[in-house]
């Protein structure tokens, strides 16, 4: 490979680049900045995102594999892509205040963050399997430590030991259905994968069969499906807000593009055989997610849950399988990133007024307290509800329209069932917010104070959590086009 050569693959890394870059310098400056300028280091981590996301947007995307069809940069990268960094430039707004505030640790859990990101992206672009190893290693450790970066915080521990043990295991039985799909095939790489397999006379394999059952659970665990998400509680409530959303949005969106690239482009004469279990985990993820979401008294423990059910969700446009399908699939993940990071930024808010801020009775009168704040809250509910004109109902629309198409009516009747009973439990928090609490009937409560990168990244995440409700077509050419580069 000649150096031009190099350098022109490169430019479809470049926004992993970017972001191993910025990480990097962040730890340098850390390391050699006086205490009193560490705060400064959350700048640096906000510009490397943005120029990342930038340098994305001004990348050709030709669609070619690059270092030895290892890894692509297509439109279907480019949108994932897009999204990942979307969520991880709103985490580090809502970052700002605290790490500023808490002081200690700031350089690492910027970097963090960004080699996080840097994993995630390159899971977007994977076509080699050992490539979306690598990348799901990366981020899965970032993640472990941000989890547990709180070290004097009993729970941020827990959290993080109880998510280490259990993704060591997630991460050994995806490793080990590599080896089963590697000695099934003789290849890692999808597109000879795909071509081994050809039109399905070869898919009747033992190994085969239990290589794609064990990298599938892999992939469950990280996307929290029932019956692998007993971690997801504890580890959500334990670590970081900021973290938590993190966590929630940009390993799932990472996840699940891997996910649809393995079934439609390396995989597709298996899909038919495992549509079943792929109906019945995205089933049986939502109700679980939903029922256990009602009892919380926790809305971070019921964010969790319901993190477990939009899994669920999600999973249904997968089951789907067409073209359309996987298209609400992109255009869902958008919608899911804004509105999710956007309900855990209010906790973010929320926290700094109380201690822990994190239960039902926490919310009580917010939005007399700050109506800004307040109103935020019940449109990313609103959302997460599926109430239009919301992205989230938009999202919902098009998952389902797809699943019915492909013929999986009884499968959206589920669903459409389990959004009703997650409208009770989000508009209960909705309740909370414009009721007056026995605090403010006593007197007048101080009102909430939102540094710049809070409002920033509330007011962003409202945004779009509208526009992409009210103004879908721009967002749905964009997921069409990235499907297209599937084939």
């Amino acid at each position: 490979m000649s150096v031009v050569e190099a350098l022109y693959q490169c430019s479809g890394l470049l926004a992993v680049l970017i972001l191993f870059a910025t990480g990097v310098l962040i730890l340098l400056l850390d390391a050699f900045s006086p205490l009193g300028r560490k705060g400064r280091l959350g700048g640096v981590a906000v510009a490397g995102t943005a120029a990342a996301l930038f340098a994305a947007w001004q990348s050709e995307s030709p669609g070619e594999p690059l270092f030895f069809e290892m890894v692509v940069w297509d439109r279907y990268a480019l949108f994932v892509t897009s999204v990942i960094l979307l969520g991880a430039l709103l985490v580090l707004l809502l970052s700002l205040e605290g790490r500023r505030r808490d002081g200690a640790g700031t350089g690492e859990y910027y970097a963090l963050v960004l080699f996080a990101a840097t994993g995630m992206v390159l899971m977007a672009q994977a076509v080699h399997f050992i490539m979306i190893f690598l990348g799901l290693e990366i981020l899965s450790i970032s993640v472990y430590v941000l989890v547990g970066l709180p070290r004097h915080e009993r729970r941020a521990n827990e959290a993080a030991l109880k998510y280490v043990l259990l993704g060591g295991f997630a991460s050994g039985f995806f490793l080990y259905g590599l080896t089963f799909l590697y000695g099934a095939t003789g290849s890692l790489s999808m597109t000879a994968m795909a071509s081994y397999l050809g039109t399905g006379e070869r898919v009747f394999n033992s190994y085969l069969l239990l290589g794609t059952a064990l990298v599938l659970a892999g992939f469950a665990f990280k996307l929290a499906l029932v019956p692998f998400h007993l971690w997801t509680p504890d580890v959500y409530e334990g670590a970081p807000t900021p973290i938590t959303a993190y966590m929630a949005v940009g390993v799932k969106a990472a996840v699940l593009a891997a996910l649809v690239r393995t079934f439609r482009e390396a995989l597709p004469a298996v899909v038919p055989h495992w549509t079943t279990a792929l109906w019945i985990l995205a089933a049986v993820t939502m109700t679980v997610g939903n029922v256990m979401a009602l009892v919380q008294q926790s809305v971070k423990r019921m964010l969790a849950y319901s993190s477990i059910a939009h899994a669920g969700y999600l999973m249904v446009a997968v089951v789907a399988g067409t073209p359309s399908g996987v298209t609400a699939l992109l255009v869902y993940l958008l919608a899911y990133t804004v509105m999710n990071v956007g309900a855990f930024g209010v906790m973010v808010v929320g926290q700094k007024e109380r201690d822990g801020g994190e239960l039902l009775q926490d919310f009580e009168g917010l939005g007399f307290r700050c109506p800004l704040v307040g109103a935020a809250m019940a449109l990313f509910l609103f959302s997460l509800a599926g109430i239009p004109p919301t992205a989230g109902f938009l999202g919902k629309l098009l998952v389902f329209s797809a699943a019915v198409e492909a013929g999986y009516t009884w499968l959206v009747i589920l669903a459409v069932i389990n959004s009703v009973v997650a409208a009770y439990y989000y508009l209960r928090v909705v309740i909370a917010i414009y009721r007056r609490s026995e605090a403010a009937e006593a007197g007048p409560e101080p009102a909430i104070r939102l540094s710049g990168g809070e409002r920033a990244a509330l007011i962003l995440a409202g945004l779009l959590t509208v526009g992409v409700g009210v103004l879908p077509q721009g967002f749905w050419e964009m997921a069409r086009r990235a499907v297209l580069a599937l084939g």
